[in-house]
Order: C-alpha cells, then sequence, then structure tokens
C-alpha cells in the first residue's frame, strides 16, 4: 500500500449481471454489520458530509432492505447506495473477483453511447436510427430524470457533487443500465431531434459488451473529451497562444511515484523552463492553465505546480487526520502481498507509516505531524499576470486539491463547470481496502480526513467542488460541432480585458 493521492481512473466496472444464486440473510447482515464496523473504526471520512444520525438512518434503511434472499447484484446495489451516501470520490466498491457474467453475455447493452449536455441525454454516435444530438426522454418507458438518479451511485463524487455523475453516465452508461434494470434484449427510447419538441418512439436491439466498447471507442465527442476517460501521452503541455497569453495544461498528476522518481523530477524542470520563459517575457500577462481533464495523481506534483502560480506561503492542507494507527478488522484486510509473512510485514510497515505521520491522538483523531505539512514558500519564478483557470466535472483528488488552491489563493478568474473534487477538502492519501467474508464484495477507501489550505468564498459552498466565476458549458449547437466552449469563452474575455 503506497501513500498517494488516488487517481480516480475512470472506472469501466467488469459487466457483471445477477446469478440466480440467492444468498441467506444471515449472511448479507453479517457481511453488512462488518460493512459497517468497518468504516466506523477506519474511515475518517464517515461524518464529513453526513451526521451520525444520516449514517445510521441509511444502515437502518439497508438492514430493512434485507428481509429476505437475494442476490449478489441486489445486495451489491444496497452496499452501493451507501458508499455513494458518504460522499467521498474515493470510495469504490467492487464485486467479488471472477464473479462471472451470465445474463449479460449476450446483445443486451444500450447500443449507443450517451453524453450529458445541458442536463440532457444526449445520443452521442453517429447510426441511422436515432439522429446524433437527439434527446433521450425515456427508455423502455423509465424516465430519464429517474434512472438517472438511479445510477449516481455507481460513479462516486465528493460531498454532494452531482456534476461530476455525468462522468460516469458518459462513459458507463449501458453497463450501469443493465447491472440496474436486467439484461434487456429491446431498447423503446422515447426521443426527440435536436433542436426539436415533437417527440419519437423507436426500438432499437440491444448489442454485446464488445461491440459497446468499439461503439464508445468510436463516439462522436472523441475529438474532444478522449483524455476524459484515457490517459494522455502527453501528460503535460504549454504553449503561446497569443501575443500576450500562454496555455499549461496538465492532464493528470500521476508523474512518477514520488519526489524522487525522474518523471517527476523531469516535470519539476519542465515547468522551471516554462516559467523561467514566462518571467523573461513580460508581454505575456495572461496565463491559461487548463487542468479540466485532470483526475489526480501523486505527491507532490499538485503542490510542485502550485508554487508556480502562488504569491505568498502556503501549506497543503490546514488540518489532516486519521482515526487509527493499527489497522481495524486486519483478518478482512486486501493485501498486496500474498504470503502471511511478508502481509505482516506490509501491515507493519502500513503501521509504522501512520504513527509517524499521525503520532498524537487529540479528540478521537490522530492529527497530522507538522513536518509532513511545512509552509511552503512560491517559487522564485512564480507568474505574476493574471491566471484564467480551466474547470470541468473531471477534476478529482490530487487534481481538485490544486484547481481549489489555485482558486482561493490567487487572482485566477475560473471558468467552466463544478469539479467532482471538493473545494474545501476531502479524504485522500492513503487508500485502504477490505473483502466481505461472505460475499467477497471488496470496498476501498482513503483515510486521511485533510481539510485544504482554502478560504472561505461566496461562491463556494461546503459538500460541493469548486463553483467556478464563469459557469460556461456546451451547447447543444457546440457539442454538435465538438467545440471547446471554454476555451473559446475564455479567448473572448481576454480579448475584452
Amino acid at each position: 500500500m503506497f501513500k498517494i493521492k488516488i487517481v480516480l481512473f475512470l472506472f469501466f466496472p467488469f459487466m457483471l449481471s445477477s446469478q440466480n444464486e440467492k444468498w441467506p440473510v444471515e449472511k448479507l447482515k453479517q457481511d453488512l454489520t462488518i460493512f459497517k464496523e468497518i468504516r466506523e473504526k477506519a474511515n475518517s471520512g464517515l461524518y464529513k458530509y453526513k451526521t451520525k444520525q444520516q449514517i445510521d438512518s441509511i444502515y437502518s434503511w439497508a438492514f430493512s432492505k434485507i428481509n429476505k434472499p437475494q442476490t449478489l447484484l441486489d445486495f451489491y446495489k444496497i452496499i452501493l447506495e451507501i458508499t455513494n451516501f458518504e460522499g467521498s470520490l474515493h470510495n469504490d466498491t467492487s464485486l467479488p473477483d471472477g464473479f462471472e457474467n451470465k445474463n449479460a453475455s449476450g446483445s443486451v447493452f444500450f447500443p449507443y453511447p450517451v453524453k450529458l449536455i445541458e442536463d440532457n441525454l444526449l445520443i452521442n454516435f453517429k447510426n441511422s436510427e436515432i439522429p446524433l444530438g437527439s434527446k433521450i426522454h425515456s427508455l423502455n418507458g423509465i424516465k430519464t430524470n429517474n434512472f438517472l438518479k438511479s445510477l449516481y451511485k455507481y460513479y462516486t463524487t465528493d460531498g454532494y457533487n452531482i456534476s461530476g455523475k455525468a462522468i460516469g453516465i458518459g462513459s458507463s452508461f449501458a453497463t450501469y443500465f443493465e447491472i440496474e434494470y436486467g439484461s434487456q434484449k429491446k431498447f423503446k427510447v422515447e426521443y426527440s431531434l435536436p433542436n426539436q419538441t415533437q417527440k419519437l418512439i423507436k426500438t432499437v436491439l440491444g448489442i454485446s459488451n464488445e461491440a459497446r466498447k468499439v461503439n464508445f471507442k468510436n463516439r462522436f465527442s472523441l475529438p474532444f473529451d478522449s483524455l476524459q476517460y484515457s490517459r494522455a501521452k502527453e501528460k503535460y503541455s504549454f504553449k503561446i497562444v497569443s501575443q500576450n497569453t500562454a496555455l499549461l495544461s496538465i492532464h493528470t498528476f500521476s508523474i512518477g511515484r514520488n519526489a524522487k522518481d525522474k518523471e517527476h523530477l523531469a516535470y519539476k524542470t519542465y515547468l522551471d523552463s516554462c516559467f523561467k520563459y514566462l518571467s523573461n517575457n513580460s508581454q505575456i500577462k495572461n496565463l491559461i492553465v487548463d487542468v479540466r481533464n485532470n483526475g489526480g495523481g501523486t505527491d507532490p506534483n499538485d503542490i510542485v505546480s502550485f508554487s508556480y502560480l502562488a504569491q505568498k506561503p502556503f501549506r497543503e492542507n490546514t488540518d489532516a487526520y486519521v482515526i487509527f494507527q493499527n489497522i481495524p478488522f486486519p483478518n478482512y484486510l486486501v493485501y498486496e502481498e500474498t504470503e502471511p509473512q511478508k502481509q505482516q510485514e506490509e501491515r507493519n510497515d502500513f503501521e509504522a507509516d501512520l504513527k509517524e505521520e499521525f503520532p498524537k491522538l487529540e479528540n478521537g483523531k490522530y492529527n497530522q505531524d507538522k513536518k509532513f505539512n511545512l509552509l511552503l514558500q512560491p517559487d522564485k519564478n512564480s507568474f505574476k499576470g493574471q491566471i484564467y483557470l480551466l474547470l470541468s466535472p473531471r477534476i478529482a483528488s490530487a487534481g481538485s486539491l490544486f484547481a481549489s488552491l489555485v482558486a482561493g489563493n490567487t487572482n485566477a478568474i475560473t471558468i467552466g463547470e463544478e469539479t467532482m473534487g471538493g473545494y474545501f477538502g476531502h479524504n485522500g492519501h492513503t487508500p485502504i481496502e477490505y473483502e466481505l467474508p461472505n460475499t467477497k464484495i471488496k470496498t476501498q477507501f482513503s483515510i486521511v480526513n485533510l481539510d485544504q489550505d482554502v478560504p472561505k468564498k461566496t461562491n463556494q459552498i461546503f459538500g460541493r467542488g469548486i463553483i467556478p466565476d464563469h459557469i460556461v458549458k456546451q451547447t447543444l449547437e457546440d457539442f454538435l460541432q465538438n467545440k471547446d466552449t471554454q476555451f473559446e469563452y475564455t479567448l473572448k474575455l481576454i480579448d475584452q480585458k
């Protein structure tokens, strides 16, 4: 287990459909009890956004749902509701290894990629049945607003954020729909054509999972959103946009494993050269920083990047803590090692690191030692001009920590859409994973509860992502042209100034 900020790589879940076997009530309730106790003892973010009464209430609901034997998938959906309710994008719950897909092996998936544009679910694929850009009003008699809400639990976000759900739905809609509503050979689609209100009906056939993957790779929006759903070959770039404007794009903070890694050092050298150039070219008064595809990564890439934009000393966080030093419920822990002796060594190393960084117990919290959260200084070549920060729902984890520091502590004008990562803080840094003893469902979460070093601002709301100064979204027309609405808006804003 490495001390990292988890990268929120887009999660394409294994398309696992329900087997006929039903689990006894007592086995499911035992797993749910253990699941609850693990989170109470190990998850420092359990009550970050919800009160104890609210958490107890959802568990009461969950236990009430287990009143008769049920399939593994039905139980899995209950667990998903709980992990989503907590409000952490680092929460991840997965089905058992090797859980066989039986019912979903045929042509049972909705055939076309979709995309949420202006809160409308649109067809995102050129085809001969339902035109590109058509708005879906219902599927198999289920209204779009209703089935979208039911799918939110499959893709976790920080706090009360909803915008980030669009990322999961955009990539995995067909798989989510199949898990939630079961395998269906046909789909009765109620839709309307672009810029029209008349509702039409078309029945389309389901496709196989392999065909679904192919269609997604050939989605219409690929030129615009490719980096939201795959690792960037070019992780960062810098270019001069105009006589007075430069663009720095940072698509990920997965740039080496730590501060000594060669890849990180190369990135630091690259940033040095970029900001020396800006420092020596006073005519460049505007810097656009594009992190719209940044789902996170490893320390210290986020903090090093911010040092080139900061104008005053800063810290990574104002507060950070865990709620244990010795791992609770070690019998259910998922280890990286397979041999018992090495597993014990892995656990000992993990606990030793926790005791070093979080040594002191105060009011039920082991607080971070100050030496792990030093006061940092801006780089000598930090940018002194106007910063424009481009935001999107894809931004998470270390990406949102960086974006929060920029939005809160510089002169940055923020443009785009609310991030899925929180403005004020999140649970991150150190992941831990458990496996429930009966169903073998795995649950992962991050154990460090931290408050980011950002000020209160009138447009920032606790429990939400970073809310831009200028909320700018793709319109239907821009979607049909694959236009970068936010970047073009930023260039016009610079011209107006």
